[in-house]
């Protein structure tokens, strides 16, 4: 058996060192050059050593950038994610890019705007050049653009005025893409720019580009700063967005969502029951269920997530009447319990005040009210002071024996001749299934970043909650009659629904 030899040092292959990272780095007019970097030398020696190799001077005015479709500048930060393999490129530094867009923006020529203007829309998508540009006052510049340009450039020659909408839309895009850095806050722009933006919104609507980057811009404004808002909200009305809805662009009509829910999220209490209102007015509900839910095409999950917000802050306007305990000692209010008594027992009821005395019609709604199933059957308002879901679910109750009589009419006899044991009580069903609702719903939550959890059977009512309620409480009655439930089993049947 022949002996089994030690490897030596010299046969294992050793791997590389963890600091070191092997790239190709171009250069116009040039071969790659192959290199190791070190990653614990200072950014600033590698780059010397890369302008040495190629016979540049001032090394300090050069920079390295992934030479992917990013172009994202390399830096003292970042450069820890340069992979093995990697292709970087020799280029201008950030400050010296800048410099020459901010220049190059200027020019008279509209050639050579157009070109610098789409050059800046792509690299504002890095923040290290985003920096160095904000910091030429580069914002303030693309806004006077802005402001001016639309008055400027009509009044070119016709063969001009196509250039003007690549222009405008290369302009926002920047704008936009500077913008989601962070850096500068949204409450430094003026009024004339609001403005303008919101004027694209009807005067560019079919330039998908400039429409979208102005919807994406109104959309921050709103979000991000309580005096945009106000001042956005006096510029854009409802009836101007929905015509964007009805399109068959997705990417706008996700965009149009993203500005109402905006709107909607940033509006004081007090004008949001009125902003749902003229939602409800303008049949924002049935244009998004027709042109959106149920056109031919596939909801992408930004378009899911926008669904998921409106239909959150849709129901975040029953916080209210959720939140609103019962007054015992409010007449309006109690008259909603005697509606509910007399739908349901008109037939064989006499009618209020008119025959038998005071203890006997008191004996009467005493047994009419415990056939309704409350709680308290002497003085049932007490059954709506827990919150939540208080007056909620009154509200719910109502509009069940109101809009569904013979089904509210069923329900009530049919518990009304069963056992005691085996009843199926409507009032403490009603209140608990509410409060349920509530939870599921998330009824007063602000809605969730990420989730894309919209439902579309609420786009296909406008009081979807109340139909829901009135799907739930018969689907409760029915799973009860089938279980033959006692009293005991109500949150096994609940739990069933």
């Amino acid at each position: 058996c022949p002996a089994v030899l030690a490897p030596t040092s010299s046969s294992i292959a050793m791997p590389p060192p963890a600091d070191i990272v092997k790239v190709a780095i171009e250069w116009p007019g040039a071969f790659p050059k192959l290199m190791e970097i070190d990653q614990k030398k200072p950014l600033s020696s590698i780059i010397k050593e890369v302008c040495d190799g190629w016979s540049l001077a001032n090394h300090d005015q050069f920079a390295l950038q992934h030479a992917d479709s990013s172009n994202f500048y390399i830096t003292e930060k970042n450069r820890n994610e340069i992979k093995n393999g990697a292709i970087l490129r020799l280029t201008t530094s950030p400050a010296q890019n800048a410099q020459q867009l901010h220049e190059r923006i200027q020019s008279s020529s509209m050639d050579a705007k157009l070109e610098a203007l789409k050059d800046l829309a792509n690299y504002s998508r890095d923040i290290t050049f985003a920096q160095e540009f904000i910091n030429l006052d580069g914002i303030s510049l693309l806004t006077q653009m802005v402001e001016s340009g639309t008055e400027r450039y009509q009044k070119l020659q016709k063969i001009m005025k196509p250039c003007f909408g690549d222009m405008l839309s290369f302009t926002l895009t920047a704008f936009v893409e500077l913008m989601d850095h962070g850096i500068v806050s949204w409450d430094t722009f003026s009024v004339a720019f609001i403005k303008k933006i919101a004027s694209y919104v009807n005067k560019f609507a079919s330039d998908i580009s400039i429409l979208q980057r102005s919807l994406a811009i109104l959309e921050s404004m709103v979000l991000n700063s309580h005096d945009l808002y106000q001042k956005v909200a006096q510029e854009i009305t409802i009836g101007q967005l929905i015509p964007h809805l009805q399109g068959t662009d997705q990417e706008i009509q996700t965009y149009t969502i993203a500005v109402i829910n905006a709107l909607f999220l940033k509006a004081p209490d007090d004008k949001r029951q009125e902003m749902a209102n003229i939602l409800a007015q303008k049949q924002l509900r049935s244009i998004i269920l027709t042109h959106v839910i149920r056109a031919q095409r596939a909801i992408n999950n930004e378009m899911a997530h926008q669904l998921y917000v409106l239909q959150v802050l849709t129901f975040n306007l029953l916080e209210d009447r959720m939140m609103t305990k019962m007054d015992p000692q409010d007449q309006a209010q109690r008259d909603i319990i005697f509606e509910l008594r007399r739908i349901a027992f008109d037939a064989e009821s006499e009618p209020n005040n008119s025959s038998g005395s005071i203890e006997k019609r008191k004996s009467m709604y005493t047994r009419d009210y415990k056939k309704l199933g409350f709680i308290n059957h002497v003085n049932p308002a007490m059954d709506f002071t827990q919150t939540p879901p208080g007056m909620l679910a009154l509200d719910n109750m109502l509009y069940f024996a109101k809009h569904h009589q013979d089904a509210y009419i069923r329900i009530v006899l049919e518990n009304s001749s069963r056992e005691d044991k085996h009843e199926c009580p409507f009032g403490r069903s009603s209140i608990e299934l509410t409060k349920m609702l509530c939870e599921i719903l998330k009824v007063g939550e602000l809605p969730s970043e990420t989730c894309n959890d919209f439902h579309p059977m609420f786009f296909t009512h406008d009081r979807s909650f109340e139909e829901f309620f009135c799907i739930c409480i018969q689907l409760l009655n029915k799973t009860w009659k089938e279980m033959r439930a006692t009293s005991e089993d109500f949150n096994k049947a609940r739990k069933r629904v």
